[in-house]
């Protein structure tokens, strides 16, 4: 049976548009020629051009995996496939940056009191700067985490804790709070 440019065409646009292909390349005409062995029988059988696409998608992604599996270039892992060029991270590799404490202890207080002033004005501007973008968000609770956070001085596992919202999300609040009072600093 031989295969219709068109169909080809569309076996060749599959195979390049595959998050697998790239780096690659070099391996093209065996993902071809190993999806083409996969679907020779059923290209013929489906009539719509959407059906067939969708089709050959699964096929062109069971074709590329077994062929860089052959070629040794992907392994199988308990989360799925993964590179054999990459290193998988084991859960007792991550670091858990959420117990890490600042020391202030090193900062310089300043001795006379124009620079007294001075600070007390930036702090003072930066809290009336919290609190602005606290109301213009009320639902993401922006000064009272930043309170828990660096008045009270909690983790960010304890702030999800009594807050009841993930420790991810509090992160990610407390680093757009910050990021919105440096676009206002600026």
């Amino acid at each position: 049976m031989e295969l219709t440019q068109d169909k080809i065409d569309l076996i060749s646009r599959i195979i390049k548009n595959d998050r697998k292909y790239p780096n690659n390349e070099d391996l093209y005409d065996d993902f071809f020629n190993e999806t083409c062995k996969r679907s020779v029988n059923i290209l013929n059988a489906i009539e719509t051009e959407s059906t067939l696409e969708a089709y050959l998608k699964r096929i062109v992604t069971t074709s590329i995996i077994n062929v860089l599996k052959d070629s040794g270039r992907l392994r199988r892992t308990r989360a799925g496939y993964m590179s054999t060029k990459e290193v998988a991270l084991s859960p007792a590799d991550s670091t858990d940056y959420s117990q890490i404490e600042i020391n202030y202890a090193n900062i310089k207080i300043p001795e006379n009191p124009e620079e007294i002033v001075i600070q007390k004005e930036i702090l003072e501007f930066v809290a009336d700067t919290i609190r602005k973008i606290d109301e213009d968000n009320p639902d993401k609770d922006y000064l009272h985490i930043y309170t828990l956070r660096y008045d009270k001085g909690m983790t960010q596992k304890e702030i999800s804790e009594e807050l009841g919202i993930s420790q991810s999300e509090i992160s990610k609040r407390l680093y757009k709070l910050m990021d919105k009072v440096r676009d206002v600093i600026e």
